[in-house]
């Protein structure tokens, strides 16, 4: 898959702006501040119907105004698709495929297909676990469309329970006491949320099986090789998946993570392998672990079972990479979660010439030369390769391709 055309209306920084792209590499130069990354902002955002940078879209409107537009011209194979989204500030988003009538946004998922890095990635190796839990998430959606709707169920039903609980502590410490009413409720929330975190659950479990070959080879080759990346899924029913061939973790247990991101100290359980379970034995553990947590629940008013509150730990070696990587390392390690999504995307071929374009925004900057070749030679064989920079000299020779000159409110033509 390329990207061929790209046009941008009242979106960021661009009143207007077209964009003629073509296969290989292109690398996007410009001085900071010019809106480099405006530009493959939105090819991301047409991805994951989200941006890396925000989270939400009212940023991405041009100021004083009320929709912004991203068209793209896509090829893909042998086939050509147009993918319009309207972005709006007062009303739901609408998209188009082909021209033909709005559809709703989520219909256009999985047409485009990006990885982007930039830099807000250190934050999957140095931030709280929500963000590691963010890159799973969209990582499913774009690999499996129908998982938009496994995440929004699960956030739903955890909103409306979240609520019921806090009413619910209210009621627990007055005189009345929590009702019986309250009570039925719940369990029927718990049900409901028992379903929704195991498909979670179910599907990023799968997902790290896929990514953690392409993750360790991704960061070896990235790297002297020294050091085995790996990656440890830590749920809050009490198992988790051995980084080379599951089972239980030999290390810090999971009840033991701290601070407000940390998994539950919950009862005791049985050491399994949640991957080798059904969807139909993660709905079964999820109600009884909701059972055994219901007394703490109510005293919190919270949910705090659920994939909400689980952790992909990053290790280097036997030690967590979170605060333990130096920030070259760091780096690496950022740069391998997305090459290993890359690999995976690339390995669906459920769509014939479904490569997905690969995003690299202001990063050889960052690393030092012997990095930027690595890094650049592991791409460059990449169907569609967009690079921005805001000095061409930081682009590695093994890159080179057409240019394309950012200036204020606009570009020049490829060079």
């Amino acid at each position: 898959m390329y990207l061929e055309h790209l046009s941008l209306t009242d979106f960021r920084s661009y009143a207007q702006v077209d964009l003629t792209l073509s296969p290989g590499v292109t690398v996007l130069v410009g001085s900071n501040g010019l809106g480099k990354t405006n530009l493959v902002e939105a090819i991301g955002y047409l991805s994951t119907l989200a941006s890396h940078r925000v989270s939400q879209d009212g940023p991405l409107l041009r100021f004083g105004t009320e929709r912004a537009l991203i068209r793209a011209q896509l090829v893909r194979g042998e086939q050509k698709v147009m993918v319009e989204m309207e972005i709006n500030a007062s009303r739901a988003n609408r998209a188009r495929i082909n021209r033909a009538n709005p559809v709703r946004s989520r219909e256009i998922l999985g047409l485009c297909r990006t990885v982007l890095f930039a830099p807000e990635d250190l934050a999957l190796v140095k931030g709280d676990p929500g963000n590691r839990r963010r890159f799973l998430d969209d990582l499913l959606v774009v690999l499996h469309p129908k998982h938009a709707g496994t995440r929004s169920d699960y956030d739903r039903v955890l909103k409306q329970r979240n609520a019921l609980l806090k009413s619910a502590r209210a009621q627990h410490f007055s005189r009345s006491g929590v009702s019986e009413v309250q009570l039925s409720t719940l369990d029927v929330w718990d049900q409901h949320l028992a379903v929704a975190a195991a498909n979670l659950l179910a599907a990023r479990l799968d997902l790290l099986n896929r990514l953690r070959p392409h993750l360790a080879e991704a960061y070896a080759q990235l790297t002297d090789g020294s050091k085995v990346l790996s990656a440890l899924y830590r749920s809050n029913l009490d198992a988790t998946v051995h980084p080379e061939q599951g089972g239980q973790y030999d290390g810090v247990s999971p009840n033991t993570l701290g601070g407000p991101e940390g998994g539950a100290a919950l009862g005791d359980h049985d050491d399994v392998d949640l991957s080798l379970c059904t969807v139909e034995e993660l709905v079964e553990k999820y109600r009884a672990e909701l059972v055994r947590s219901r007394t703490r629940e109510l005293e919190r008013g919270m949910s705090l079972v659920g994939p909400h509150r689980d952790e992909l730990e990053l290790l280097l070696g036997q030690a967590p990479a979170r605060g333990y990587a130096s920030h070259g390392e760091s780096w690496s390690i950022a740069l391998a979660l997305r090459l290993a999504s890359f690999h995976v995307l690339d390995e669906d071929k459920h769509v014939a010439g479904n490569q997905p374009i690969l995003i690299l925004d202001d990063v050889f900057a960052e690393l030092d030369a012997q990095r930027r070749r690595k890094l650049a030679l592991m791409v460059v064989s990449a169907e569609q390769v967009l690079v921005t920079a805001a000095v061409g000299g930081d682009i590695p020779e093994e890159l080179s391709g057409s240019t394309v000159q950012v200036i204020p409110g606009g570009v020049l033509p490829n060079e």
